[in-house]
């Protein structure tokens, strides 16, 4: 961390799934302090659905803010730049009295696979393809959005605007409605080829192209915190709000991902595996995703796991409640490597690469009498880390094969996790000096916002260094790589069922 002797700061703000986070980096791109405030649990009415009120969003940030404000001793007047960042995907909506009309449909609500198929029925798979860079997906916040419009047809009507979660924060702080070039690549109605909203996808469905807000670069400046909002969370008014970006393109700039060749794994709730690319290229099955990444003219390919860190978060909630994460990671590293032939499918919350699953389940496979908790804790770990190892592949085979991963998030705390990565994924992985995801490079997004460094790629190639990593062990990688062949014959098996379930509970 930095003696905190710099004169100004920028703040990183990340609305995640659990927590909105407010982070504070000093000019060299150093972190000075960060502080957390928890949401509200996500309302799941239904299995597969997944909603969050946004003005529990906004009242935690404005928590978060405050209390880094007092942690830090730092004056407000000393922030240069606000950058935001957060979950994405999620559908919030505003009247025209700018009040939030419904709770938002978030990242993993998979409700709208009728809406997909609508969608696809009506402009065509490979139109699709073309016009996003992606296939169109329960996830993205196009078919949330027809779900509204289907089944609450008076919300629908009332709709003024559609934000992303990180930009109703943006809204709250400076009035603006706005997004930034990653986030909106995910909404399955952008066009990432050419960085602006896809007309053939928007006025092919029939939708008011007034409802969305401007698509702008990450580091541009989209407004000023405004007299309410600095009254409301203690920041200065006229404080620049920058476009941020997605949690996953923000991340990877907090990772250093930001020339050809270099490729991360973040560990949330969700999982990412992340390679930089500087021009587009993407699945023509559609496995991985594509999007616009946070520097100008860059772009980047993405495979995601939905249930990563969620899958050891439920295994703990509802099995290990009194257990602490590095006492269950301890206790896995007392199982041998393949948890004597246990398997964990981390479908909690469907699949998205490589399955583009909404009905796929979470499972153990080969559960036997002799199985401990520490084989459960081990498989979870495993059976996570060979998920994200199919992203991998795929994006190997786009021509992305790093020398290197860096490893992020909470898997990035552990060393038995560590050395998980590097024997599935067989490469190098690094951990880096400073372990900060999203919210640390939403701030270095603000700080390059604002023109002291030529450029956000100078800024974060000086900033973020390696500070340790494992090889793989040969005889572990060999052992893993016949057990990933196991792994990857069980989707195929039991998808027929998945769907059966999925019917009979729709």
């Amino acid at each position: 961390m930095s003696s905190g002797n710099s004169s100004s700061y920028s703040l990183g703000i990340d609305v995640g799934t659990t927590s909105s986070r407010a982070l504070l980096i000093d000019d060299s791109g150093h972190v000075r302090d960060s502080f957390s405030s928890p949401h509200e649990e996500m309302v799941m009415a239904r299995p597969l659905w997944a909603e969050q009120d946004p003005d529990d969003w906004w009242s935690a940030t404005q928590l978060a803010i405050q209390g880094l404000l007092r942690s830090s001793g730092v004056s407000a007047r000393s922030i240069v730049g606000v950058g935001l960042t957060g979950q994405m995907h999620g559908l919030v909506l505003l009247d025209r009295d700018d009040k939030v009309i419904r709770p938002a449909l978030i990242w993993c609500d998979q409700r709208s696979q009728r809406q997909v198929d609508f969608i696809i029925g009506k402009l065509g798979a490979e139109a699709i393809l073309n016009a996003t860079a992606n296939p169109m997906l329960t996830g993205w916040t196009l078919p949330k959005l027809l779900w509204v419009r289907d089944h609450e047809p008076e919300q629908f009507s009332r709709i003024r605007k559609i934000l992303l979660p990180k930009d109703y924060i943006r809204f709250k702080l400076t009035g603006d409605f706005a997004t930034d070039v990653s986030d909106a690549s995910g909404t399955g109605m952008f066009d990432v080829v050419h960085r602006r909203w896809s007309d053939a996808v928007v006025s092919g469905l029939d939708l008011d192209a007034s409802i969305l807000p401007v698509a702008v670069e990450s580091s541009a400046v989209t407004g000023k915190v405004t007299s309410k909002a600095a009254e409301l969370t203690g920041l200065a008014e006229g404080t620049p709000v920058v476009g941020g970006a997605g949690d996953q393109a923000a991340s990877a700039i907090g990772n250093g991902i930001v020339m050809p060749g270099t490729m991360s794994c973040t560990l949330g709730t969700s999982g990412v595996v992340f390679a930089y690319l500087d021009k587009p290229a993407y699945d023509p099955q559609g496995r991985v995703h594509t999007f616009c990444h946070a520097l100008p003219n860059a772009w980047h390919v993405m495979g995601v796991t939905q249930g990563a860190g969620l899958s050891l978060q439920w295994f703990r909630n509802r099995f290990a409640p009194e257990a602490q994460y590095d006492d269950l990671t301890a206790e896995a590293a007392s199982s041998p490597a393949g948890s004597h032939g246990l398997f964990w499918l981390p479908y909690l919350m469907g699949e998205r690469t490589p399955h583009l699953d909404a009905l796929a389940r979470a499972c153990w496979i080969g559960l036997t009498a002799k199985h401990s908790r520490a084989d459960l804790t081990r498989s979870v770990l495993e059976g996570v880390t060979y998920s994200l190892n199919d992203g991998l592949q795929i994006i190997r085979a786009l021509g992305a094969d790093p020398a290197v991963i860096r490893l992020s998030g909470g898997g990035a705390r552990s060393a038995f996790w560590h050395q998980l990565f590097a024997d599935i994924f067989n490469v190098y992985v690094a951990v880096l000096e400073t372990q900060e995801g999203s919210a640390y490079g939403a701030a270095l997004l603000a700080l390059g916002g604002i023109g002291q460094y030529r450029s956000v790629r100078e800024l974060v190639t000086a900033a973020i260094q390696e500070v340790s990593g494992r090889q793989p062990e040969p005889a572990s990688a060999a052992a893993y790589a016949r057990r990933y062949d196991i792994y990857r014959s069980l989707y195929p098996a039991l998808q027929p069922a998945f769907r059966a379930i999925g019917e009979a509970d729709a």
